[in-house]
Parts: C-alpha cells; sequence; structure tokens
C-alpha cells in the first residue's frame, strides 16, 4: 500500500477528491451542487448557449444537461428563450440572480481553495498551480 499511496497519481486524485469536497460544500451554502455550478457558470461565460453546445462545452450527457438547466431555471438562476439565429430552439442564458449567486459561489470556492492549500506557503501554492497547469496543458496536447 506504501507504494501506492506514494504515486503521483494517487495522491493528486486524492487531493482533487478533498478538493472536490471542499468546493461541494461550499456551494451547497447558495443551494447549488458542484455540476449545476458548472452549467450556470458555462452559460454566464460564453451564454446565451443553446443546451447542445453546453453539451459540448461542459462534456456531459444531453439528458443530464436538460436535467441541469431545469432545476437552475426553476431556481430562477437561468432563463430559455427562442435562439435568435434559430427560432426552433432555446438559447439559455444566466439572469441577473444568476449572476450574482455565481459571484457569491466564486468567493465560497475560493476560500475552499485556500483552506485545500492552507498548509503551503503562498510560493509553495503558485509553484503547485504552474505544475499543474502545466500537466493539464500536456494532457490536452496528446
Amino acid at each position: 500500500m506504501q507504494h501506492i499511496q506514494s504515486l503521483p497519481s494517487w495522491l493528486t486524485g486524492r487531493v482533487a477528491a478533498r478538493g472536490r469536497d471542499l468546493v461541494a460544500a461550499a456551494l451547497a451554502a447558495e443551494g447549488l451542487r458542484l455540476s449545476q455550478h458548472a452549467v450556470l457558470a458555462a452559460v454566464a461565460e460564453h451564454g446565451p448557449l443553446a443546451q447542445a453546445d453546453l453539451v459540448r462545452r461542459l462534456e456531459i450527457d444531453p439528458k443530464d444537461v436538460v436535467g441541469l438547466v431545469n432545476e437552475l431555471q426553476g431556481k430562477g438562476l437561468l432563463q430559455r428563450r427562442p435562439n435568435p439565429s434559430d427560432r426552433r430552439k432555446n438559447a439559455v442564458s444566466a439572469t441577473p440572480e444568476g449572476l450574482a449567486t455565481l459571484q457569491r459561489c466564486a468567493t465560497l470556492a475560493d476560500q475552499a481553495n485556500q483552506q485545500l492549500l492552507a498548509p503551503l506557503s503562498t510560493a509553495e501554492r503558485e509553484l503547485l498551480i504552474t505544475l499543474l497547469q502545466r500537466l493539464q496543458r500536456d494532457d490536452h496536447d496528446q
């Protein structure tokens, strides 16, 4: 077991799981799950978007996107309107309340990540982020 627990893949997986748990708990204060937060953030940044575009951007199942959009619309955070370029489709956009919620979620996520990285110095945090970004870029280049 000691060998497995010393592998970078195992360590990064455990740290990632802890980070997700911390962020998920923080977002719960706003009544959101991680997947709802991702949809809201994508729509706020790139919207208005067709649901098919959300599927491609987030790389999640179309049925899941429909459910997530329905939930967020029910909370008053997203709205569907006819797509100006194709009236047969709807475009999803964030409401003012959705944008305000997203801003509060950003603060909560930042606080959760500060908690995750608390054992590290500022220089160590910066180095860790730089190294993780490099690994992630290499992953996308393949």
